[in-house]
């Protein structure tokens, strides 16, 4: 039985990485889906090969997320689920004295003012048209412990609490809102490159973006997670039971 029949979604970040893996999960239980992306030509073939709807958005642009909800909207007709996976590239080696003021303007916008927005717009849709409906964020470890990207880790900081807030504030309206914080999925900016990484990791091995989705359905469909909002489930094989990990820089 598929666990999303009926369901409608919408995707950022969706032409890769965990984002990709979300949207082909979503698309196997049964949703109808628009995906959204910066990369266009990546995000087309992938919407042609799940039937979906591409809808190419720079959220980094301030009128970006509403025009992009709204012809999430036009396309599906109403939208019960919304997944925010989009974030900008990011490498190790920009740490707090490094990122520049372009680089947190970037990843702040496209995280946590676009991630909002949409959460908002999500919510204030699915209240108007009684849809019990659910929102998901793609975070990070990061959320918790410093680990050099400081324009990163305040951005997954911030869309935890966004998490908390629109939980409390959709809640009676049997909305869920939810989050994901992965841990070691190479690709994005996570360099993988170290031979010994997964001998740190006690499951053994660096994540994949298929373990993030298989957690993301379960969050997203009711026969599993009809009483939970406002958490954030951490998916890492164990690696947050470390307080660092060294990983190489990027260049």
């Amino acid at each position: 039985m598929e666990l999303l029949a009926g369901d409608t979604a919408l995707v950022t970040g969706a032409a890769s990485g965990i984002g990709r893996g979300i949207a082909k999960a979503l698309a196997a239980e049964g949703a109808r889906l628009v995906l959204s992306d910066i990369a266009e030509q990546a995000g087309t073939a992938l919407a042609r090969e799940l039937d979906a709807t591409f809808i190419a958005a720079d959220l980094n642009e301030a009128a970006a997320p509403r025009r992009l909800f709204e012809a999430a909207v036009r396309a599906l007709g109403s939208i019960s689920i919304f997944v925010h996976s989009a974030s900008p590239r990011r490498f190790e080696s920009e740490t707090a004295l490094a990122v520049t003021e372009a680089e947190w303007d970037s990843m702040t916008s496209v995280g946590l003012r676009a991630g909002f927005l949409l959460g908002q717009a999500a919510g204030a849709h699915m209240k108007a048209r009684n849809v019990k409906g659910r929102i998901l964020f793609i975070t990070s470890l990061h959320a918790y412990t410093p680990r050099n990207l400081p324009h990163y880790s305040a951005t997954k900081a911030g869309q935890t609490m966004v998490v908390k807030e629109l939980a409390r504030a959709l809640g009676a309206d049997g909305i869920r809102v939810n989050a994901i914080a992965p841990g070691a999925i190479p690709g994005g900016g996570f360099d993988a490159g170290i031979a010994s990484f997964a001998k740190m990791i006690p499951l053994s091995r660096t994540g994949t973006p298929e373990d993030v989705a298989d957690m993301a359905i379960a969050l997203l469909c009711d026969r599993f997670s009809r009483y939970v909002t406002g958490a954030t489930v951490v998916v890492d094989g164990g690696l947050s039971l470390y307080n660092w990990i060294p990983v190489r820089a990027e260049h």
